[in-house]
């Protein structure tokens, strides 16, 4: 998922890793991890990205994602649909991580293995996604195979 394409944005490939997982010692946090490298770099650096469970439900209802899902699931055979529901999840919060690590590369990264807490860029990701709620939906929708 990428965010409105700027030129800081655009100097840097990012990869997802591997994610979500539950950050130890924050039962309410969970993190995905991606490879950056910015064009200039020799190597690339990993960043993990924190999202708190109360962000993540609180966006998940101002986009309407459950309402947009279901809508989509009507194509899905009925046995398939918590399979779709579950993976579901997973891709919203590497959606909404990747959104979060956009906001980031936005001021640039020092070539470091980093970690953005999840009580970082909070308010600007609100924003962010507030603008363009149809991105995340179609994101996670696309990743599902459910796009129209």
């Amino acid at each position: 998922m990428t965010a409105a394409p700027t030129h800081a944005i655009l100097t840097y490939r990012v990869s997802f890793f591997f994610g979500p997982e539950q950050v130890e010692g924050k039962p309410d946090v969970l993190a995905c991890l991606f490879n950056v490298k910015k064009r200039s770099w020799k190597s690339g650096i990993q960043v993990a990205v924190e999202i708190s469970t109360g962000q993540l439900s609180a966006i998940e209802q101002r986009i309407h994602l459950s309402d947009q899902l279901a809508k989509s699931l009507v194509v899905v055979e009925p046995h398939e649909q918590a399979d779709y529901q579950e993976r579901s999840g997973d891709v919203f919060v590497q959606a909404v991580c990747r959104r979060k690590l956009d906001l980031q590369l936005l001021p640039g990264l020092t070539q470091n293995n980093q970690r953005i807490p999840a009580e970082e860029l909070m308010v600007e990701l609100e924003q962010a996604i507030s603008k363009e709620p149809q991105q995340l939906i179609s994101y996670v929708l696309d990743e599902l195979g459910l796009a129209t």
